[in-house]
């Protein structure tokens, strides 16, 4: 009987701390947060900018025009006009009504995270089910062509090959992940579904124009300005994790994960940035000196399909406005990752030539 008072007495202790920590996480979270901003105050300061430079100079310009785009577009039929005309693709092989065609292609053609944006527009009003918002969040929101074919294709990797080769395997990755989350739960009543997706739509024209421009405009600011603030906060908090040795923790405990797949140290710090923030990783990534330049293509899809944790988050602003779980989102992105990196193998693979491989180059000319 003593014993087991002495075991009571040792583990209440550490039970109550560990509830305080549990109620208090954020808080401690926060206050550790603003200690690091003003102990490394010089680099958190350098990061900022640039993150604001970055945001300046490559999101609004990318962004902004495509979200006053899709504001002006939700203000018309098209919506509709799309779910009747994609309706007999899009339900048997995605298990999703036609109207998921329009924050695929939007998705595409904009990226990160326009397709999230609107799907979660959809299920606000009440245009898709519970069930089918979440199948269509889960592989309509990608990262955008410019993005792939310019920044990384080009402007990293300097060649035009190397971003057709990325483009066409994170959207192929993307379709295929449609494909398997056509059965995420599959048993759920499509309530919606004969409704036919038709909704009431304000006609536009040259009396409402002016109200309709101006209030796309004023949403789409809201909107940018909340995705700089989160490509600023990442910019400062990679920088933090690089201060405070914090990003060597995430590698150790990572370790033997890299070490399965023969993933070594310069690689795994660029992933776990990657992971973090997109745009970071696959910079880091592509500027390693290394001869098997296939080898951070693959890594890099692995990146761009899975889209990060700065991407995450963004998405979810706009998914907790509805009742979407995040969960499924997360899971697809696992998944784009994984797949777009197998596909971008099985191209190096049957596609030798495509390679930039310096080993293969030699063999060429021996």
């Amino acid at each position: 009987m003593s014993s087991l008072n002495k075991n009571f007495s040792i583990l209440s202790p550490i039970k109550f701390f560990v509830f305080l920590l549990r109620k208090n996480f954020f808080t401690i979270l926060f206050v550790l947060f603003t200690i690091c901003l003003v102990f490394f105050s010089t680099s958190n300061l350098t990061a900022a900018k640039n993150g604001l430079a970055l945001w300046a100079n490559n999101v609004i310009p990318a962004l902004f025009p495509f979200f006053i785009a899709t504001e002006l577009l939700g203000n018309t039929n098209i919506i509709s006009f799309l779910g009747k005309k994609f309706n007999k693709f899009m339900r048997p092989i995605f298990n999703i009504p036609g109207i998921a065609s329009y924050p695929l292609i939007m998705g595409i053609i904009s990226g990160y995270p326009v397709g999230a944006k609107i799907v979660s527009e959809l299920r606000q009003k009440n245009m898709c089910t519970k069930a089918e918002g979440e199948r269509m969040l889960a592989f309509t929101n990608n990262s955008g062509p410019l993005f792939i074919l310019g920044t990384i294709g080009i402007g990293l990797f300097a060649d035009t090959t190397t971003g057709i080769i990325l483009l066409i395997t994170h959207f192929l990755a993307g379709l295929t992940v449609g494909v398997i989350f056509r059965f995420w739960k599959y048993k759920d009543v499509n309530i919606v579904s004969n409704k036919n997706y038709i909704t009431e739509t304000k006609d536009i024209n040259l009396s409402n124009f002016g109200e309709i421009l101006t209030n796309s405009i004023k949403n789409s600011i809201i909107n940018i300005l909340n995705i700089g603030g989160f490509v600023v906060l990442f910019s400062v908090i990679i920088s933090i994790f690089k201060e405070s040795y914090m990003i060597n923790l995430i590698y150790s405990t990572l370790k033997p994960i890299f070490e399965l797949f023969n993933i070594n140290e310069s690689f795994s710090y660029g992933i776990i940035n990657g992971l973090l923030e997109l745009t970071n990783g696959v910079c880091q990534i592509s500027s390693i000196p290394i001869k098997n330049i296939s080898f951070s293509i693959i890594l890099c899809a692995f990146i761009l399909g899975f889209g990060g944790i700065s991407v995450l988050l963004q998405v979810y602003s706009f998914v907790s406005k509805s009742d979407l779980s995040i969960k499924p989102y997360f899971i697809g992105k696992l998944l784009q990752g994984i797949i777009a990196s197998f596909y971008t193998i099985l191209i190096f693979h049957f596609f030798s030539f495509l390679s930039l491989d310096l080993s293969y180059i030699t063999s060429i000319f021996a």
